[in-house]
């Protein structure tokens, strides 16, 4: 028998993470399945519904109600895949009609054979999918191992790799670091399930059944110590949210980890059969934009577009928009080359805005991403990109991609979104929202939402990577209204006209600590600002009368 006291196992669970902070199932039927409360939060505006939405439906039912849009607006959604079938996304996906369907020939002469919705940069032409990759820190680390494994310091070592040296022992450090942490989190999660299958042995022997609910180990009465300590401690688990899915999810998290993020071992790129650090190799992909992973991209479609106003689940935020999908994004790090190219094909056909919600940090192959994102500035593209989950300071971290160049430019057709929630109170900020009084723009929507989950289902989740949708809808619908305005200008006012907090303190963002401080939330960003659909279409409006 395990001896682990009852303090000590729910510490376990504690430091082991399975107290789920994000959404864990992949989709409900029925929207009221979920929390209504939280049904469309983010279009409420702070003003009217003292919920500290995006304004999106003051600003439809207060600005637009005579209006007619002047230009549908393409929004390329690259991520891990979008179900383009949902019923919520009907007539809301971008078609090339260039391309004829099926026929198996590159009909527009763009390279990319039967692009109807986009293209899969992570498949090949057998219709093949990457599902799996590693890291990038640890394919930094593969790479650079051979050639700087006997080096002890950067001394002596020519100045073209004293650079590459540093960002070999950074990806090393952290390779070893991670490496540990999963071993051993595998270790106690395999001692935590036999310490819970030997205390709910005792009461289903006990009570005399095979399967256990809380009601029935609540009910238990009984003079017996053994009992009593296994019916003290499953009760202690319940209320501290644990159940048997939570630990198979953090099982298989472990296992991932160890079988595939972390595995010098692993190659899947073979799969692709190309140089992915070679951008002029193109012969790779397939035109199946869903996927066998299409969850994520799917929540943030449906953030951006779902059908408004059908009664049947959430309302996107711009109405007059198509989405175009591009996959880059697998159960591990993405490849730079990979959203390059997609950022490439989004600028040459006919993206108006490109929504990226993933990120990395660590990155040696840089300058190519860097070339797409130039390459989508000079075509007046604007581009949103979700600040990431790590509740990290991003003015003292660097992060992949970014709108800091290699070269130390900053490109000014970008914005970087966190996340905050809907009622101004403490916990305003996401808890896991990065932030950066210079490097994160502004603040959107981001815990709570309810959007779409493929097969046409609904989900409620959290994270910075919906909150980037939420700025993305609103740049979409402004400049639906006003496509006179260049990406700069619609960038310079969804900032401008961001709902702004002077006076609110908030919990600084923090994963770790168990006392978390207080911060003035206008330090978090830019603009110290939550995006407000309602004041960006008034101040556009003035700004194309002005002119």
């Amino acid at each position: 028998m395990i001896k682990i006291s009852k303090t000590g196992i729910v510490l376990l669970f504690l430091s082991l993470g399975m107290i789920p902070s994000y959404s864990q199932s992949r989709g409900v039927t029925t929207i009221d399945s979920l929390p209504v409360k939280y049904l469309n939060w983010y279009n409420r505006s702070p003003s009217q519904d003292k919920i500290q939405g995006a304004a999106t439906d003051q600003a439809y039912r207060e600005l637009l109600n005579d209006k007619s849009p002047r230009k549908k607006v393409v929004v390329a959604v690259i991520d891990g895949g979008v179900d383009i079938y949902h019923p919520e996304l009907e007539g809301k996906i971008w078609t090339n009609k260039k391309e004829i369907a099926g026929n198996g020939l590159d009909d527009d002469n763009n390279g990319y054979v039967d692009d109807i919705h986009g293209w899969n940069f992570i498949g090949n032409s057998k219709g093949e999918h990457l599902l799996y990759e590693n890291m990038e820190y640890v394919r930094i680390f593969k790479k650079l191992n051979p050639r700087f494994s006997g080096v002890k310091d950067e001394n002596g070592l020519p100045a073209d790799d004293k650079q590459l040296y540093a960002v070999y022992v950074k990806s090393k450090i952290k390779y070893e670091e991670e490496l540990r942490k999963y071993t051993r989190r595998a270790k106690d999660l395999e001692r935590f399930e036999r310490y819970v299958n030997h205390q709910e042995e005792v009461l289903k022997k006990y009570l005399r059944k095979q399967d256990l609910t809380a009601a029935d180990v609540r009910a238990v009465k009984t003079k017996s110590e053994m009992v009593n300590e296994a019916k003290k401690v499953m009760l202690d688990l319940y209320d501290k949210g644990f159940t048997r899915k939570d630990l198979s999810d953090m099982q298989k998290r472990s296992n991932d980890f160890l079988t595939y993020y972390l595995n010098l071992d692993f190659n899947p790129r073979m799969l692709v059969n190309d140089d992915p650090e070679n951008i002029s190799d193109l012969n790779y992909g397939n035109n199946d934009v869903k996927g066998p992973r299409s969850f994520h991209g799917t929540f943030v479609a449906g953030v951006i577009a779902a059908i408004r106003g059908n009664g049947q689940g959430p309302d996107g935020v711009a109405n007059h928009v198509e989405i175009m999908t591009l996959r880059v994004v697998p159960d591990g790090d993405e490849r730079d080359k990979d959203v390059a190219l997609a950022i490439r094909y989004a600028v040459d056909n006919g993206a108006d805005i490109i929504n990226m919600s993933f990120g990395k940090y660590f990155s040696i192959t840089r300058g190519i991403l860097d070339d797409a994102v130039r390459y989508a500035g000079n075509h007046n593209v604007l581009m949103i990109h979700s600040a990431g989950n790590e509740a990290d300071n991003l003015d003292l971290t660097e992060h992949y991609p970014s709108a800091i160049l290699a070269d130390g430019s900053k490109v000014s057709n970008w914005i970087t979104v966190g996340a905050t929630s809907d009622i101004l109170n403490k916990e305003f900020c996401g808890v896991f929202s990065n932030y950066g009084a210079e490097n994160v723009d502004l603040f959107a929507p981001g815990v709570n939402i309810v959007s779409l989950a493929p097969d046409g289902k609904y989900e409620m989740g959290d994270g910075t990577s919906f909150s980037g949708p939420v700025v993305s809808g609103v740049a979409a619908l402004v400049w639906s209204y006003y496509p006179e305005l260049t990406a700069i200008q619609l960038k310079d006012i969804l900032l401008e006209s961001s709902t702004k907090y002077p006076k609110a303190k908030v919990y600084s963002p923090d994963t770790k600590s168990s006392k978390r401080k207080k911060v003035q939330f206008a330090t978090l960003s830019r603009t110290g600002g939550v995006v407000n659909a309602y004041n960006a279409l008034q101040a556009a409006g003035k700004a194309v009368l002005a002119n």
